[in-house]
């Protein structure tokens, strides 16, 4: 299989962060660190107005959590150190004064929706279904549920956590707010994240960072927030259920 990367390239304005994993591009610790570290470069870059945030492949946008790491955390404090992992992409996506547009070409599971959630426009197809899949094995979607109801609201967000087992559809996403636009193809898709970023590679970098502010108010606190919400995830991942629940879901899925 392909190494998972993390990979930035910066044409006209437009910077294009990429990530991919070969486990339905799933994002382990080190990725999560290198995601972060890729919309802070971009959001100080000089050269950088707008940024586009995609995975590869076309099934599947992110698959959230790594199982291989999940299932290795033996204490809190390797819990929160993981979990921590997807607050810091979270806030520096909130933080970075640069409006990012998601594409979003397939599914999103657990922390891949929280990711979603985070971007400042979503594109997605009609193949992008979205589960928060977090209470199945034990723990719940702790760290991205504030990103998450930010955009959908308090009684969709406790929808999609409660039938943990269970995808909506893209159109739910778009008429509940977390994508901005859905597409019949990857290609029709694409034209249109294409269209959008040029026009803002075009447009004020001090109106967009401004407007951006605005769009986020209200979430100054989640430096810490989303840290405590994270110690929470890594106390119930030691649990024997969460163990167990892991394990037997590899095994289905091997």
């Amino acid at each position: 299989m392909a190494d998972a990367y993390i990979k930035s390239e910066t044409h006209q304005g437009i910077t294009t962060i990429e990530f991919f994993h070969p486990q339905s591009n799933s994002l382990p610790a080190k990725s999560l660190t290198e995601l972060a570290s890729a919309i802070t470069h971009a959001g100080t870059d000089p050269n950088t107005i707008v940024i586009i945030l995609r995975s590869a492949g076309e099934k599947t946008f992110c698959a959230g959590a790594s199982f291989d790491e999940l299932v290795a955390i033996q204490n809190e404090a390797e819990g929160l150190q993981f979990f921590s992992g997807f607050a810091k992409v979270i806030n520096v996506m909130r933080k970075c004064p640069k409006f990012i547009i998601g594409r979003i070409q397939g599914k999103c599971v657990g922390g891949g929706v929280g990711i979603a959630a985070s971007v400042d426009y979503a594109i997605a197809t009609n193949k992008a279904e979205v589960k928060l899949s977090e209470l199945a094995v034990g723990i719940g979607p702790f760290v991205v549920g504030p990103a998450v109801e930010r955009k959908v609201g308090t009684a969709a967000f406790s929808a999609l956590s409660i039938d943990a087992s269970s995808f909506r559809n893209a159109e739910w996403a778009k008429r509940k707010g977390l994508f901005a636009e859905v597409h019949d193809s990857i290609e029709n898709m694409d034209e249109s994240v294409t269209k959008l970023s040029e026009t803002l590679s075009h447009s004020s970098p001090e109106a967009m960072s401004e407007m951006k502010k605005i769009f986020w108010k209200g979430t100054d606190h989640w430096d810490d927030l989303l840290i405590e919400r994270a110690k929470i995830s890594g106390r119930l991942v030691l649990s024997a259920f969460t163990k167990n629940a892991i394990a037997k879901f590899k095994a289905k899925s091997s």
